[in-house]
Order: structure tokens, then C-alpha cells, then sequence
């Protein structure tokens, strides 16, 4: 999905400030965690912010971002209904959301592009789908057919 260029330069702005409370947001919830283990709402919070960080990011064509927090919240997803967030596992997550919010830094602000090779990204995965008790090659699998549903067709 290519990038409106005409619009770009107004709607990128928005998103970083968005995408920083988002994150924010996320620390807040996993702070809460590692006080409270496995507490419903923070994990819901969690949630409910990657999935509005994957929409945002996929509205502009940020895939590398999108699809990162797809793959979060699916593991987070799978773990909530399967076992225990131990402190390893929050903190593989806490390194996931980490690099998240260094990748939004690195945006290129007049394309729209974001440079960088995945296998970081690959590897806290890895770490974070070991830590919840998945396989590397599961959590990928697993979480690549989330897809991101138009609000309008949530309500249908």
C-alpha cells in the first residue's frame, strides 16, 4: 500500500504523537503487569493499544510497525489464554515494545519509509514466543493472519 504523498507530511506528525501516547500506554499496562501478574485488564489494555497502533500504522503504510505489533498481540493473545506472564515473558515483551518506539524514530519523514533489516525484529519475537511457551516458527505463523478490519466492517 504505497504512501499519499500529498497528505503525507501533515498525517505522519499526527501519527508519531499518536503512536507515542500509544506506547505510552503499553508501558503503563506493562508496568501494571509486573506488579500485578496476568491481571486481566492490563493484558486487555495491551491489546486493545497494539491493535490501534497495527490500524494506525497500516493507514499509513508503515508495514514493518503494523505488522510487528501484530505479531505482539497475537503471542500476548495466545499467552493470555494459555498460561502465566512470568517476568521473563514481560520482560522479552518489555524489549519488543522497546525497539517499537526506537523503529517510530527512525521513520523517514518525507517518505514515509522505514530502513532497517527485521531480523532484530525477527529475534525479539523469537524471544518473546519462547518466553510464552511457542515456538519461533509458531508465533510467526500464528500471528501473520490477524488482519486489520475497517472499523465500519467490525460493526456489520
Amino acid at each position: 500500500m504505497p504512501n499519499d504523498h500529498r497528505n503525507w507530511n501533515q498525517r505522519l506528525p499526527e501519527f508519531l504523537i499518536e503512536a507515542e501516547t500509544l506506547l505510552a500506554k503499553t508501558e503503563e499496562c506493562l508496568s501494571h503487569l509486573q506488579l500485578i501478574s496476568n491481571d486481566n485488564d492490563a493484558i486487555d489494555c495491551l491489546l486493545s493499544t497494539l491493535l490501534k497502533l497495527a490500524n494506525k500504522a497500516n493507514a499509513l503504510a508503515l508495514e514493518a510497525v503494523s505488522e510487528f505489533s501484530l505479531h505482539i498481540h497475537g503471542l500476548l493473545s495466545h499467552a493470555q489464554n494459555h498460561m502465566e506472564l512470568h517476568d521473563q515473558a514481560l520482560d522479552a515483551l518489555k524489549d519488543c515494545l522497546t525497539l517499537m518506539a526506537w523503529q517510530l524514530e527512525l521513520v523517514d519523514p518525507t517518505t514515509g519509509k522505514l530502513s532497517l533489516d527485521s531480523s532484530e525484529q525477527t529475534s525479539l519475537i523469537e524471544a518473546f514466543a519462547y518466553q510464552v511457551g511457542q515456538s519461533p516458527c509458531q508465533a510467526l505463523a500464528a500471528s501473520r493472519p490477524l488482519t486489520l478490519v475497517a472499523f465500519a466492517h467490525k460493526q456489520a
